[in-house]
């Protein structure tokens, strides 16, 4: 009887298997690395370095924790794709559709988003120093507690933009569009550039910060903040 019973048990957990099997489409494997590029497609912890993937469909992708050091993300769709812990080390997104992806915890060193869309996307806890955003649509995006020493964001539009616990050490805003207001909460702006900004709409500005940061006469701070006397910095 007992071994009656323990056919039965293991009878039942095929039967459970299969039965999960067909409720998630098949899909009880691991992703496949060897997948083309294609909306939906999971490369999860996949190493995909040095290609060239110019202009390919990645819509709602799975992206988590993918290796895509110093490869060519230009013209992407990363609408909605999830990059959370992904590698992109001196990879180039230039022109990438991104609104609304997550891109948690990355290690972006020196990547580029020029004139890239990330409106709404995630970047919370992510490694971006000197990361180039120049010109990119960045309208709510979140950069809570992420690293951007040195980055740009020349003609970036940042309206709606929280930088709530960020390091914006030497990070360039000047020229950035602030058409809203920005989240500033308790950032570290050591020599940040805000010369010729417009910031009196911007939130959890305190005056600690605006003595660390770079600004000039044109530089519009919020009510009660003060232009430092050391204003204009030296140049850097």
């Amino acid at each position: 009887m007992k071994n009656v019973s323990r056919i039965a048990r293991s009878r039942l957990a095929v039967t459970l298997v299969a039965v999960a099997a067909a409720v998630s489409g098949g899909h009880v494997m691991a992703a496949d690395c060897h997948d083309t590029p294609s909306a939906g497609v999971d490369w999860s912890e996949c190493t995909k370095k040095n290609l060239m993937l110019e202009g390919s469909d990645f819509e709602k992708a799975n992206l988590a924790g993918t290796d895509l050091s110093q490869t060519s993300l230009k013209n992407a769709n990363l609408a909605a794709a999830n990059l959370e812990k992904a590698t992109l080390i001196r990879a180039w997104l230039e022109g990438a559709k991104a609104d609304g992806a997550t891109f948690d915890k990355i290690e972006g060193y020196r990547a580029v988003f020029q004139d890239a869309s990330a409106r709404n996307s995630s970047f919370v806890s992510a490694e971006l120093q000197r990361a180039d955003f120049t010109g990119a649509q960045l309208y709510g995006a979140n950069f809570e507690k992420a690293e951007l020493g040195r980055a740009t964001f020349e003609r970036a539009v940042l309206t709606g933009a929280r930088f709530a616990l960020a390091n914006l050490s030497r990070v360039d805003l000047s020229g950035a569009s602030f058409g809203g207001p920005v989240d500033f909460d308790r950032a570290f702006m050591f020599l940040t550039r805000i010369e010729g900004l417009d910031l009196s709409a911007a939130t959890g500005l305190q005056q600690s910060q605006i003595e660390l940061a770079c600004g000039d006469a044109s530089t519009k701070l919020p009510s009660g903040l003060t232009m430092p006397k050391d204003w204009p910095c030296a140049t850097d």
